[in-house]
């Protein structure tokens, strides 16, 4: 029951404000009895001394509860373990109410004070557990019986007397059990408030998180240019190399910002906006314009009420660079099936080819023929197998390897068919840093990835004895691979474009060899970049070099290490392979 009960207590705020609310009317009651013993003293009822008494005593404590609460604990807050007042509050209010009450009654049994129990009961009703509030209104139902029934033994009018007073009774009961769920229901009803409440709390930070996490401007903006709200993704395509600060704006405090009020007020003014929306243009001068795409939408218009407009914007780079995502997946999705239908009429060109070969042996004119035939076959393998490579497929699966005995094997097999000089001719350099680093990746994927960077570098580096070098070392939690060639610096235009598929500075090029090496690093969340290094203050000039380095992940187990052995020295390629231990 008193879990019930608890379970049913306003709260609070909300006892602490029926509380005051029942003292004032405890003081207009107080004041409304002195008036009325002193009405009946001009008129000749003078009341006995006793019941002057006690309602002066009566009217001051309510008169002073009222104004001094904090005396009178008025601010007090209920206790924890049980709803309702506390101890002193009961004592201020309702203990006494029914302690003086029941003496008037006691000084004049006959008398009308028996009514003035309804202040006690309605405000026990209100404020205290079902339970103590009837225990409330059972005292003076027992006190006015307890009166009458003397009456009755006395044969002073009892059974009128009794009668009226088990109206009384049952009436401060029937106060009692109403006002008591008047304050249930009304506890029900905070209750419901509170989680609708929190409820609506909750939906509000959820959309802020949101809208603040959105790639997509949001602005709210009325029809005067006034910018209620924008969330930091709406803030950015507004602000030109510096920050917007948070809060509302004005649109026409920047003149970089006037189509947007133009389209704003256009819009308020009844023209026709597209669903799609609108290109924009935002001039911030010195060369800086943002072309944005606005669409807009409207809250419900009230009869009178301020109309509020939603902007949402998107830089319109960043909408062609996610169609050209989207039609370069398509295209790869295209190219990979016709690859595939490639290879069986290309395998079958190539067998005949072969066959002509070795029919057309002796005649030395048609040699140069078959040779073009099949260097043009041996291009379009090539070409087919870099567009298979990429073409979306079985999710990759990483194994836990061994770097250093796979990257010179790698180099090895690269020098030798590359028929590269041998000793310290040999344009190929290594730098192992440390034997034992482990990385996680597919040893295929790997060696095509070093094979493309080598081809990459060979072919724009100067001649010469070192031309090349593969660097393999430690990065805080990476493992970095480099191929560095000593060659002159791309251009700025050109290196814009190095992993973009199909660009190639050469005629032959299929512009797919970067492209394969970085999709194959996403594949095993490793990372490639291209890096310029200048010669030191007074060192040569050909100590310049460009850099392609690889960042591969560490394993997060040590278990299960696979490694190649090298099947060729290659030692015989590069001289003295450089161990450097940190």
């Amino acid at each position: 029951m008193a879990t019930n009960e608890a379970r049913g207590a306003i709260s609070a705020s909300t006892i602490q404000r029926l509380y005051r609310a029942f003292m004032g009317a405890r003081a207009a009651l107080g004041l409304a009895l002195l008036a009325t013993q002193s009405l009946a003293g001009l008129m000749g009822a003078r009341p006995t001394g006793w019941v002057a008494l006690l309602a002066l005593i009566y009217g001051v404590q309510t008169v002073l509860a009222w104004l001094l609460p904090r005396w009178f604990g008025g601010g007090e807050a209920p206790p924890k373990d049980r709803p309702g007042l506390s101890a002193r509050q009961f004592l201020v209010s309702i203990g006494a109410d029914l302690l003086l009450f029941t003496g008037l009654q006691l000084q004049e049994p006959g008398g009308p004070y028996g009514a003035l129990f309804f202040m006690p009961a309605l405000m026990a009703g209100a404020l205290l557990p079902r339970l103590r509030a009837l225990g409330c209104a059972a005292l003076p139902s027992l006190v006015l019986l307890t009166l009458s029934g003397w009456a009755v033994l006395s044969d002073r009018d009892g059974a009128l007397r009794i009668s009226q007073a088990g109206l009384l009774g049952c009436g401060l009961f029937v106060v009692t059990l109403l006002s008591n769920e008047i304050a249930s229901r009304l506890a029900r009803e905070e209750r419901a408030a509170r989680g609708s409440l929190e409820y609506a709390r909750q939906q509000a930070d959820l959309n802020r998180l949101v809208i603040e996490e959105m790639e997509e401007g949001v602005l709210v903006a009325d029809r005067r240019g006034l910018v209620r709200t924008a969330n930091p993704a709406a803030r950015a395509l507004l602000a030109e190399g510096a920050a917007l600060r948070s809060g509302a704006f004005r649109l026409d405090t920047t003149p970089a910002w006037k189509p947007l009020l133009r389209a704003i007020e256009k819009a308020f003014g009844g023209e026709h906006w597209p669903e799609s929306g609108r290109d924009l243009l935002l001039d911030f001068g010195r060369g800086k314009q943002r072309s944005l795409r606005a669409r807009m939408r409207f809250t419900q218009r009230p009869v009178d009420g301020d109309d509020l407009c939603v902007l949402f914007l998107e830089d319109n780079r960043m909408l062609e660079a996610r169609n050209r995502q989207e039609k370069l997946a398509a295209m790869g999705r295209v190219s990979a099936g016709i690859a595939h239908e490639i290879r069986n009429p290309l395998t079958a060109i190539a067998q005949a080819n072969a066959l002509m070969a070795e029919d057309l042996a002796d005649d030395p004119r048609l040699e140069p023929l078959t040779r073009m035939v099949s260097s043009n076959v041996e291009r379009l393998k090539r070409l087919v197998e870099d567009v298979m490579e990429v073409a979306p497929g079985i999710a990759p699966v990483s194994l836990t390897l061994a770097a250093a005995p796979l990257v010179r094997e790698y180099c090895a097999d690269w020098a030798a068919t590359q028929r590269l000089p041998e000793g310290d001719a040999s344009p190929l350099r290594i730098e192992i840093w440390r034997d034992g680093l482990l990385i996680s990746f597919e040893p295929e994927h790997l060696r095509r990835v070093l094979i493309n960077l080598l081809d990459n570098g060979l072919r724009h580096a100067r001649p010469g004895p070192g031309a090349l070098r593969v660097q393999l070392a430690e990065s805080d939690e990476w493992v970095r691979l480099s191929v560095f060639s000593r060659a002159e610096a791309i251009p700025p235009e050109v290196e814009r474009h190095l992993f973009e598929p199909f660009f190639s500075t050469r005629s032959r090029g299929s512009g797919l060899g970067l492209y394969i090496c970085r999709e194959l690093c996403e594949r095993y969340g490793a990372r490639i970049s291209y890096h310029r290094h200048a010669a030191p203050t007074g060192g040569p000039a050909d100590a310049e070099a460009n850099e392609f380095r690889v960042l591969l992940p560490r394993p997060a187990t040590p278990a299960g290490v696979l490694a190649s052995i090298p099947s060729a020295g290659p030692d015989s390629y590069f001289p003295d392979t450089e161990l450097h231990e940190r």
